[in-house]
C-alpha cells in the first residue's frame, strides 16, 4: 500500500473515522500512537473528533508509566540500549491500563503511575472508561513489546528527519531509534503509518478513503 499526501486536519478526521468505526459502538478500542515526535499532539487532536462521533475518550501517556530513576539510569542517564529496553514499565502499563480494557474487563484504569520528573508515584484514583470508549495512548518506542492494542499508529521519521528534529540534548537516543527501526520495523508492523518528516505535509498509509 502506498503513502498518500494528506493535510494534518484531514489526517485527524480520517483517523477518527477509522477508530470510531473499528468496533461496535458498545466495545472499547485501545489505540497506541507511537512516534519520536508528535505522538502526544496527534492523540490530543483526536479527542474532540472522537467525542463528536459518540465515543468517550481516555488519554494516557506512556511517559507516565516509566520506571523509577534508580532503574532507568542503572547504566547511566544516556545509555541508548536502556532507553529502548528498560525505561518503560511495560508490565504496569499492561496491568493498569490495557488489560482492564479488554473485552469483559472492568474498564477501571489508572491514568498515570509514575511522575518521572519528581521520581515518585502520582497516587491518582482509578477512572472508568465506559463501554464504547476509546483509549488514546501516546508514547515512543511502544511497538514490539507485546502491548495489547486494537490499533497501532506510527509516526515515522526518516533517519535524516529524526536527526534534524531531535534537540541536541536528546541526540544520544539516536542509536535506540535505529535499533527500534531495525528490530521492530514499526513501518511494517503498525496498522497506520504517517510520514512526518515535514509535519505540515504528512503522508499516510493504512487509511482507506
Amino acid at each position: 500500500m502506498r503513502f498518500r499526501p494528506i493535510s494534518p486536519e484531514r489526517l485527524v478526521e480520517e483517523l477518527a473515522d477509522r477508530v470510531a468505526g473499528s468496533s461496535p459502538p458498545d466495545e472499547r478500542v485501545r489505540v497506541a500512537v507511537d512516534g519520536p515526535r508528535g505522538a502526544g499532539e496527534l492523540a490530543d487532536a483526536l479527542v474532540d473528533p472522537l467525542r463528536v462521533r459518540g465515543r468517550a475518550v481516555l488519554r494516557v501517556s506512556a511517559g507516565d508509566f516509566l520506571r523509577a530513576a534508580s532503574l532507568r539510569f542503572e547504566r547511566g542517564r544516556t545509555d541508548p540500549d536502556a532507553r529502548l529496553d528498560g525505561w518503560l514499565d511495560v508490565g504496569a502499563l499492561r496491568r493498569e491500563v490495557l488489560d482492564p480494557l479488554r473485552p469483559g474487563g472492568s474498564g477501571e484504569v489508572l491514568p498515570a503511575l509514575w511522575d518521572a520528573a519528581r521520581d515518585r508515584a502520582y497516587r491518582l484514583p482509578r477512572t472508568v472508561l465506559p463501554a464504547g470508549g476509546v483509549l488514546l495512548l501516546d508514547g515512543d518506542l511502544l511497538l514490539g513489546r507485546g502491548l495489547d492494542v486494537d490499533l497501532a499508529v506510527h509516526l515515522h521519521l526518516s533517519p535524516a528527519g529524526l536527526e534534524r528534529r531531535l534537540p541536541e540534548e536528546e541526540r544520544w537516543t539516536l542509536p535506540a531509534y535505529r535499533r527500534y527501526a531495525r528490530e521492530v520495523d514499526p513501518v511494517r508492523t503498525a496498522d497506520v503509518v504517517v510520514r512526518m518528516d515535514h509535519p505540515d505535509h504528512p503522508a499516510v498509509r493504512g487509511l482507506d478513503r
